[in-house]
């Protein structure tokens, strides 16, 4: 948690208030999700399920590194590739794709995620 102030977390038993204080004490703010909220965890979880179906159990990782090398893949992917079926699958970030070309394929870790493209 270097560098960060804020952690949000819901109400399970593992966050201990000993859990909180040792935080609290390195200056992380514990912040909690709101009671009787079934949609505030919503969007992580979908985000958790999305990450794990489409990556992290089609691959095994020896090490931190490769762990993280996987992570920072599939977060671009995310970010800049994929179709979003909330947004009318569009994605995240628009970009200005040509509709007329021949068409490419951008493999990332060994072509697990694969995003197709057409060549300008």
């Amino acid at each position: 948690l270097r560098a960060h102030r804020l952690l949000i977390c819901d109400r399970d038993s593992k966050f201990t208030a000993q859990f909180k204080r040792l935080l609290g004490d390195a200056g992380v703010k514990v912040i909690s999700t709101p009671k009787m909220a079934p949609n505030a965890n919503a969007y992580a979880e979908r985000f958790v399920l999305s990450i794990k179906s489409e990556c992290l159990w089609k691959m095994m990782f020896f090490g931190e590194a490769s762990l993280r090398r996987a992570i920072a893949a599939y977060m671009e992917h995310y970010q800049t590739e994929r179709p979003h079926q909330g947004l009318g699958n569009e994605k995240l970030e628009p970009s200005s794709e040509s509709t007329v070309g021949q068409v490419r394929c951008n493999e990332r870790l060994g072509g697990i995620l694969r995003h197709y493209y057409r060549a300008a």
